[in-house]
């Protein structure tokens, strides 16, 4: 594949932007940290079910998108237009794009401290009928039901994570936002997250993953968007990132 000749089309394939399969859309993104410019006119699609790797290097503006898509306060949206299956997010706050759908694991994964690892659970349960059950999360999270009565913030690092993203599930979820769910983290509980995140897209659940390990996002992804400096410069498969040298080189340093 021509790098240069890819990027020329971005951002993301106006095809795909009219797509009606898409399940999120965004559309023209302008976000700003008080007057940072951070999120510069990003549109992009991702459809049910599919995993998209947002990467770039480190001060791209990946977080932010993350941020902007779940609604935080910060980055401020000022223009653009983002949709979940059919619901507009772009006039709600964030509790309220929380309610409906929208996960945000951040990378401090806020785990609560002074509560146990169920008693984490429960607090993000809406009503016991929506989301997974405790008696689901603790079936495919294994280790966390070993710990339920442990104080959550005494867990591993791993740990933390896994709960952080089953706190997820608790909830009513179409939509999970990870933000670098690797980072710091041995490669045997590397694998284990990979096939968390797999696992949770087949109860059609879909996922945009941020994370500086690109070849781990890659090789778990269907679609990757490169980000540089607020801006999309590569749209496509996660296999076309993976297959050309050049433009891995330019845009993620690997």
């Amino acid at each position: 594949m021509n790098a240069s000749a890819e990027r020329n089309t971005q951002p993301d394939d106006p095809a795909r932007a009219n797509d009606a399969s898409a399940y999120l859309t965004c559309t023209d993104l302008h976000a700003y940290y008080g007057e940072s410019y951070i999120v510069q006119g990003v549109s992009l699609t991702v459809r049910r079910n599919e995993i998209l790797a947002l990467l770039g290097r480190n001060g791209a503006g990946k977080t932010s998108m993350l941020r902007t898509i779940a609604r935080a306060s910060q980055p401020s949206l000022r223009r653009g237009e983002i949709w979940l299956d059919g619901q507009a997010l772009h006039t709600l706050k964030d509790f309220q794009a929380a309610r409906a759908g929208v996960g945000l694991v951040p990378e401090d994964r806020r785990i609560i401290g002074g509560l146990t690892v169920e008693q984490n659970l429960i607090v993000a349960q809406v009503a016991p009928s929506i989301g997974w059950s405790l008696e689901q999360i603790y079936d495919r999270f294994p280790r966390l039901a070993e710990r339920r009565r442990q104080e959550a913030t005494t867990l591993s690092g791993g740990e933390q994570q896994m709960l952080a993203i089953a706190r997820m599930l608790a909830r009513d979820l179409k939509l999970v936002l990870l933000d670098e769910p690797y980072e710091g983290l041995a490669p045997q509980i590397v694998r284990e997250i990979e096939s968390i995140v797999a696992d949770i897209r087949e109860h059609g659940i879909t996922a945009i993953i941020v994370e500086q390990n690109a070849i781990a996002a890659l090789e778990l992804a269907d679609r990757a968007v490169i980000v540089d400096m607020g801006q999309i410069a590569f749209s496509g498969s996660a296999r076309e990132v993976l297959d050309d040298k050049e433009l891995r080189e330019e845009y993620l340093a690997i």
